[in-house]
C-alpha cells in the first residue's frame, strides 16, 4: 500500500514523528477523524466530510481547522500522489485533528493541535460479511454520535468481528435496539420499506446514510428513518431467516448488502439492491453534494 502523509502544511515522510509523547490524540485518543473515497482525484462528499469534522471537533471541545486549510491538505496530498517518485493514484484519504501535547491526564493542555492528512491506495471492500456483537453502543454517552479517535470499542468488536471470520460487527444500543455497525449504519429493508436506526439510537450521522436517504426517496424508494425503538435487534433474526434484508452504508462500502449474518448466507432485498444502485448513480453525477444549508 502507498501512502502519502500531510502535517500542519507540510508534506512528511510516511514514517516521520508528527506528534510528541504527550499528545492528547496518543495518550488519551483526543481527537476527531474522518474517512474518504477518492474517485477519480477527488475525495467524495469532501465539503460533508469537513462539515462534520467541525462537527466533532466542536462536541469535543477541539479547536476547528479552517475549511480552506483542509482544503490545501487534500490537494497536497493528491498532487504529491500524483507526482511523487512512485505515482499512484489515491482511492481513501483520512483527516485527523488532535488537541495536541497535555498533561498525562484526561484534562486537556493548550495545544496547539495537529491537522493530519493522509491518502493512499488501499482497495474498497468488496463484500460485507457480519456479526452480531456482544457489546452495546451506549447513545447516551458524551460523545454519541461523535467521529472520535478514541476508537478502542470499535476495535475490540472488529477484532471479535475476524474472529468469527467476519469483516463487521452489528451493534445494538443500550435499549437493545438496532445501532450501527463498527464502521457502518445499517439498514434494513422489512415489510416493503428500508428503514435505518434514527440518530438517537446512537449511531454515527454517516455522510453515506445521510445521502443514502436523501437519494433514495429523491428515486421514490420508501425509505426512512425509523422511529425511536422500532427496529429492534431482533429484526436481524427476519434478515437471517429471508424474511427481510440487510445492507451497511459508509464512505469506502458505499451502499453494500450484506452478504452473510453470523455465517448465514442472505440473500439480496430488491428495494435495498436498488438503493445500492441509485447511490453510485447520485454519487457518479454528483461528486460533492453540499448540505441542503449551504446550497
Amino acid at each position: 500500500m502507498n501512502i502519502v502523509v500531510w502535517v500542519n502544511g507540510a508534506i512528511v515522510n510516511a514514517d516521520a514523528p508528527i506528534l510528541t509523547a504527550t499528545d492528547h490524540g496518543l495518550t488519551v485518543g483526543d481527537g476527531v477523524f474522518e474517512t474518504m473515497a477518492v474517485v477519480d482525484g477527488r475525495p467524495f462528499a469532501l465539503t460533508r466530510h469537513i462539515a462534520r469534522l467541525a462537527y466533532s471537533a466542536q462536541r469535543m471541545g477541539i479547536d476547528v481547522a479552517d475549511a480552506e486549510y483542509i482544503r490545501e491538505g487534500v490537494s497536497a496530498v493528491r498532487d504529491a500522489a500524483a507526482t511523487g517518485a512512485r505515482p499512484f493514484d489515491v482511492t481513501r484519504m483520512r483527516l485527523t485533528l488532535v488537541s495536541g501535547p497535555g498533561p498525562m491526564s484526561s484534562l486537556r493542555g493548550e495545544g496547539p493541535g495537529s491537522l493530519i492528512v493522509i491518502g493512499t491506495d488501499a482497495p474498497a471492500a468488496k463484500r460485507c460479511r457480519a456479526v452480531r456483537a456482544p457489546w452495546v453502543r451506549n447513545e447516551r454517552s458524551a460523545i454519541a454520535g461523535v467521529k472520535s479517535t478514541s476508537y478502542a470499542e470499535n476495535v475490540v468488536m472488529a477484532h471479535f468481528a475476524a474472529g468469527k471470520g467476519a469483516d463487521e460487527a452489528i451493534i445494538a444500543n443500550t435499549h437493545g435496539h438496532l445501532c450501527e455497525g463498527t464502521a457502518t449504519n445499517i439498514f434494513i429493508e422489512v415489510d416493503e420499506e428500508i428503514l435505518t436506526p434514527p440518530l438517537a439510537s446512537g449511531c454515527l450521522p454517516g455522510i453515506t446514510r445521510g445521502l443514502a436517504l436523501e437519494w433514495g426517496a429523491r428515486a421514490g424508494l420508501p425509505i426512512r428513518a425509523a422511529e425511536v425503538g422500532e427496529l429492534d435487534m431482533s429484526v436481524l433474526e427476519r434478515v437471517r431467516e429471508g424474511t427481510a434484508f440487510a445492507a451497511v452504508s459508509s464512505s469506502t462500502r458505499r451502499v453494500q448488502v450484506l452478504d452473510t449474518l453470523d455465517g448465514v448466507a442472505l440473500g439480496r432485498g430488491p428495494l435495498l439492491t436498488r438503493l445500492s444502485r441509485i447511490f453510485d448513480e447520485f454519487a457518479s453525477d454528483n461528486p460533492d453534494p453540499v448540505p441542503p444549508r449551504q446550497k
